[in-house]
């Protein structure tokens, strides 16, 4: 199983950025994928997260309206779409996957990618 994140990089506040999550390995269709972040000094969070199958999303309180979550199951990828972004959603962004449902649990997901860094500054 291999997950891989990236698509980060410097942003202004209030610019957008998509991310975008690469799976191989498993049946894709069949987990849910969740994103988490961890700025520093601070524990993991969940943010978002799309179930297999229906595709139904989650979202933290704090990035409610902003990001939005979607999926390809032909390319086996899932993409957050952030905009509107504030300095305190700098953090290092993380992809995983778990079940089929999905969560903001970090310990709900067997499966994690490495980081790709999301600066949002002036």
């Amino acid at each position: 199983v291999q997950l891989q994140a990236f698509g980060g990089g410097l942003v202004q506040p209030g610019g957008s950025l998509r991310l975008s999550c690469a799976a191989s390995g498993f049946t894709f269709e069949n987990y849910g994928i969740g994103w988490f972040r961890q700025a520093p000094g601070k524990e993991r969070e969940g943010v978002s997260c799309i179930t297999g199958g229906f595709m139904t999303t989650f979202y933290e309180d704090s990035v409610k309206g902003r990001f939005t979550i979607s999926r390809d199951s032909a390319k086996n990828m899932v993409y957050p779409q952030m905009n509107n972004l504030k300095p305190e959603d700098t953090a290092v962004y993380y992809c995983a996957a778990g079940t089929m449902y999905c969560g903001l649990r970090a310990a709900s997901y067997t499966y994690w990618g490495q980081g790709t860094q999301v600066t949002v500054s002036s």
